[in-house]
């Protein structure tokens, strides 16, 4: 007998029913929400995945631009030394004796002596023994002149005179008809009431746009000679002297526009003027080289107008003038780009412009792209050599033909590994880096490809890069230009000299001999006829040229 009396449990079956049904649909809920957050987050993470990515790629990217700007800023220049694994020297050419060439005289090859300076204005100084050490100390006897020992120094003094001119006045003493007075014409002066001659004004422009000085360090150097002057009284000069040197440049641009083949670049150049609408300081400064003309163009754009109108292209025609055509050395900057789809114009693009572009990708990525760098820098390589070798042969000769084919080989071998890359770029087989410089490998190969028709022309732009290096130094000493009219006569000063360095013209006496001309033609520039002595290419510019024996003036 039980001691206790359980209870019944007595479950309604229609309760318990809608009680677990209740439960179930709960469970469905908080399921269906955790699979939703579960979706979510898979969705977040594979946009933070993305994100992840997008990033790392920009990382890589500011990293390789670190690299390349770092390598611009304080590595060695691409032109001066060869890859790692060579030794050769600028833009992989051999050098005698292998290695990075050296400055001076090469070992065996053949000097040019002594300069002779006998041309120098010349004092001769005598030096005497001693009254008491030309006779015999025992007898006294003199003793007999031989004739002597003679050396020379050359002695630097810079001296700057005053003149004053003196017209001489007469009067009439008769009492015949006419004036009472007669008096010499006033000094030639280039600039009328000017207070420099036309050689102090030469010398001004040389120092300033040639040798680079700022005109603070000009007034510095002259107050050390005893001529103490304002910086503003120059520059007041300098402007003076900017129109009679713009007619002369021009005449040198004009016969520039002539020409079939030119070399062209750019660099920036500030002006420190407001100009209106014109944002910022900065300018640009533009250099065409032809064979006979240096020309050097300021301008506040960079766009394919500038140097359109240098080279006589008329943009709107779409095509040159009938009968000319043009080719262009240059970079692959679009303004060149947007000139060569122009019927008529041949782009020929820099093969030291393309190097640096797998330099620069090796250099930011350098265990991945050492080996493809180093590649691809010494296919180029080859590529030079041959140029050089095809440059050295007569044609029509057995090595004339060997090295044609050396030349035509190199390009084989560039091209086929170009297409052969860019085939793996297109699968992903290919770094980042590389592909994207195969890419524009593969985008300028026609302008690249165009030196194989035309191995008489330089593989490079270098021509235009180092007659940037004039203004270049002059814009590291002094900035820039503080006015438009600086800016211009800048140009125009490096126009007319670095034309007349081309021609192996001295530049300061041509200056010196112009404004000379200048002043003599009532202080304005010359013109027409006038002009030609000035031009290189006329016989008569061509009588100021340097002799062959003569070395010039020294480095």
């Amino acid at each position: 007998m039980l001691d206790h009396v359980f209870p019944v449990l007595v479950i309604d079956k229609d309760a318990g029913v809608g009680y677990w049904r209740a439960r179930a649909g709960r469970a469905e809920a908080r399921v269906a929400e955790l699979e939703a957050a579960a979706a979510a987050l898979r969705a977040d993470n594979a946009g933070l995945t993305a994100r992840v990515a997008e990033l790392a790629g920009q990382v890589a990217t500011l990293q390789e631009s670190v690299t390349t700007l770092s390598g611009l800023l304080f590595g060695s220049s691409s032109e001066k030394g060869g890859s790692p694994s060579r030794g050769n020297g600028r833009a992989g050419v051999d050098r005698p004796g292998g290695g990075a060439g050296k400055r001076g005289q090469r070992p065996g090859r053949p000097g040019h002596g002594r300069r002779d300076h006998a041309h120098l204005e010349t004092e001769e100084r005598i030096i005497d023994v001693e009254a008491a050490q030309r006779c015999c100390a025992q007898c006294g006897e003199p003793f007999e002149f031989l004739g002597t020992e003679d050396s020379e120094q050359v002695d630097w003094q810079v001296k700057i005179t005053r003149i004053v001119w003196r017209r001489r006045r007469y009067r009439r003493r008769c009492a015949c008809p006419g004036p009472r007075t007669a008096c010499a014409p006033p000094a030639a002066r280039p600039v009328p009431k000017g207070l420099f001659t036309a050689g102090f004004l030469a010398r001004l422009a040389y120092e300033k746009h040639v040798l680079g000085r700022p005109v603070h360090r000009i007034v510095a150097a002259l107050a050390a000679d005893g001529f103490d002057v304002a910086p503003g009284t120059l520059c007041g000069a300098l402007k003076q002297v900017a129109p009679l040197i713009a007619p002369w440049a021009e005449a040198i641009a004009a016969h520039g526009r002539q020409a079939g083949h030119v070399h062209a670049g750019e660099t920036s150049w500030q002006v420190f003027e407001d100009i209106e609408d014109k944002d910022g300081h900065r300018w640009w400064l533009w250099v065409f080289l032809t064979d006979q003309t240096t020309v050097f163009v300021m301008d506040t754009s960079r766009s394919a107008e500038v140097a359109a109108g240098q080279l006589g292209i008329d943009r709107e025609q779409s095509r040159l003038q009938a009968g000319r055509h043009l080719v262009i050395s240059a970079d692959f900057h679009k303004a060149y780009q947007s000139l060569a789809r122009i019927d008529g114009v041949d782009p020929l693009w820099c093969f030291a412009h393309m190097r640096r572009y797998f330099l620069r990708a090796g250099a930011a990525h350098p265990e991945a792209l050492g080996d493809w760098r180093d590649a691809w820098t010494e296919r180029i390589a080859v590529l030079y050599r041959a140029h050089h070798a095809l440059a050295a042969t007569t044609p029509g000769t057995d090595a004339h033909e060997r090295a044609q084919g050396r030349w035509q080989r190199a390009f084989a071998d560039i091209d086929a590994h170009r297409i052969l890359q860019a085939s793996d770029a297109a699968k992903g087989l290919l770094h980042p880096a590389a592909a994207k410089v195969i890419a524009t490998l593969t985008s300028e190969w026609d302008g690249l490809a165009r030196h194989q028709e035309l191995p008489q022309l330089p593989l490079d732009n270098n021509p235009a890069e180092r007659a940037l290096r004039t203004p270049v130094i002059g814009r590291k000493n002094f900035y820039g230009s503080g006015a438009e009219w600086a800016a211009h006569l800048a140009a125009d000063v490096w126009t007319v000299t670095a034309t007349a360095a081309r021609h192996s013209i001295e530049p300061l006496g041509l200056l010196t001999g112009y404004l000379q001309e200048c002043a003599h033609n009532g202080g304005t520039a010359l013109a027409g006829a006038d002009l030609d002595p000035f031009l290189p290419w006329t016989p008569q510019g061509r009588a100021r040229r340097r002799p062959a024996s003569d070395p010039g003036p020294g480095p």
